[in-house]
């Protein structure tokens, strides 16, 4: 099988230069052009179909941390400019169901980047990830947010 993504980003360079433009957008606009021309001819060149599925996944899981970042950003600012604050800070352990260091690692950088949200620590059996929450009155529901979420969004990204 052929790794769809180095075609992709190939078919990307070699539309940004037909086009004559190195820009971000023609390099997307080639990005974009070329996965749906390989899509479209998959059974002929040999492209795992995984390789589509995957990328999907990628692209709903930068969907879903675009739109946390957004409401995140958007409580943590009120929560500021409020004459009495209602934050409940509290450190709290949240369970990890991923295994690998690079699945990890994006769980603990995208809870990071959140507002309101900082990881702490994994546990050095890394089964548990201590994280610091600006808004914990109910840590439960917290920990089930970010399982549910983030934490669900990057295992199926990274399924096989």
């Amino acid at each position: 099988m052929t790794n769809g993504f180095v075609i992709n980003v190939i078919l990307a360079f070699a539309w940004a230069g037909m086009t004559g433009s190195f820009s971000l957008d023609s390099l997307l606009l080639g990005y974009v052009l070329g996965f749906f021309g390989l899509w479209l001819s998959a059974p002929l060149t040999g492209i795992d179909r995984l390789y589509f599925v995957r990328s999907y996944r990628v692209v709903r899981l930068a969907g879903f941390f675009l739109w946390e970042l957004l409401l995140s950003s958007i409580r943590v600012a009120w929560d500021v400019i409020r004459p009495f604050p209602q934050n409940r800070p509290a450190i709290i352990e949240m369970p990890l169901s991923v295994k690998s260091d690079l699945e990890i690692l994006l769980v603990t950088n995208l809870i990071s980047l959140t507002p309101g949200t900082l990881s702490v620590d994994v546990t050095p059996d890394r089964k548990t990830l201590l994280v610091h929450a600006m808004f914990a009155e109910d840590p439960d529901a917290l920990v089930a947010d970010l399982k549910n979420g983030m934490e669900r969004m990057v295992a199926e990204a990274f399924e096989k």
